[in-house]
């Protein structure tokens, strides 16, 4: 069964208040579509933790710092609603950019802290978007809980924080990272690589593990990630933005591994911009 596509937040609203005061569970999985199994995943867990699930298909505007990303970034509704079909989601909310952002439109939500480094010193303004918008988000589909991929794990933790500062009422659930047999963390901007692009990008999950395992062992934090740097470049990677070790929760940076940590990565790959991140300790 096609779950409806819904354009306003009013007939929205009209469902969701049925579902509330029928005192069901109403979970979110926010998306910007282009939907692949990694996405699927969390859908799986939404239907597995609440009574109602909502799969939201929004291209942000306001999260993209570099116009031609947001013009290039794949759109796909056609065929992302055809992928939810199996799953029975309750509502797929596609709104009308007017629906998130009106006329005269000026608010902004800020996350500090968590937000500050990593992506938030790369892509000036893309965490103030994404706050923004799942704000918009979590009280236009009056959701009670909202789930998120550790891919972008500092996103999840931007979420967190977000729905606790400002007590939105939807608890944030992050869930596992879903990777292609090779290695390869599953994103929608994989779309864009290269038949020749895609061959190298395992690469950097590869000397991720490589560094994590080393860093496990003991070996000093700052030598190993210069060292998985210059090995992902060598790789055929044009540039390593970042590849840092950051503490679990509050994303400080880890000199010493002595208690849960991240390690983070973002990379240029043929004019493609690649992020992961995994568990160190």
């Amino acid at each position: 069964m096609t779950a409806p596509i819904i354009r306003s937040k009013a007939a929205l609203q009209q469902m969701t208040r049925g579902w509330r005061r029928a005192g069901e569970v109403i979970g979110v999985v926010p998306t910007m579509g282009a939907l692949h199994q990694g996405h699927l995943s969390l859908v799986r867990a939404a239907k597995a933790g609440a009574d109602r699930v909502i799969v939201t298909i929004f291209v942000n505007p306001k999260q993209f710092n570099d116009p031609k990303d947001l013009e290039n970034y794949p759109r796909t509704e056609e065929e992302d609603a055809r992928k939810l079909i199996p799953l029975e989601v309750d509502a797929i909310y596609c709104p009308d950019p007017d629906q998130i952002y009106p006329d005269g439109f000026v608010t902004t939500v800020s996350v500090g802290g968590v937000a500050d480094e990593l992506e938030g010193a790369f892509r000036p303004g893309h965490f103030d978007g994404v706050a923004t918008v799942v704000t918009k988000l979590f009280t236009q589909t009056m959701a009670d809980r909202a789930w998120f991929g550790e891919k972008d794990y500092q996103q999840l933790q931007v979420v967190t924080r977000l729905s606790a500062d400002l007590d939105l009422g939807t608890e944030v659930v992050g869930c596992p990272t879903i990777r292609e047999e090779d290695g390869l963390a599953l994103s929608s901007r994989n779309l864009l690589l290269s038949d020749r692009a895609r061959i190298k990008a395992p690469a950097l999950n590869a000397a991720m593990e490589r560094a994590a395992a080393r860093i496990g062992a003991g070996e000093p934090v700052a030598q190993v990630l210069a060292e998985a740097s210059a090995e992902v470049e060598r790789a055929g990677f044009n540039a390593v933005e970042y590849m840092e070790l950051r503490d679990s929760e509050t994303l400080k940076p880890v000199e010493v591994l002595n208690r849960p940590a991240r390690l983070l990565t973002a990379a240029q790959l043929a004019g493609v911009r690649l992020i992961d991140n995994i568990a160190v300790g």
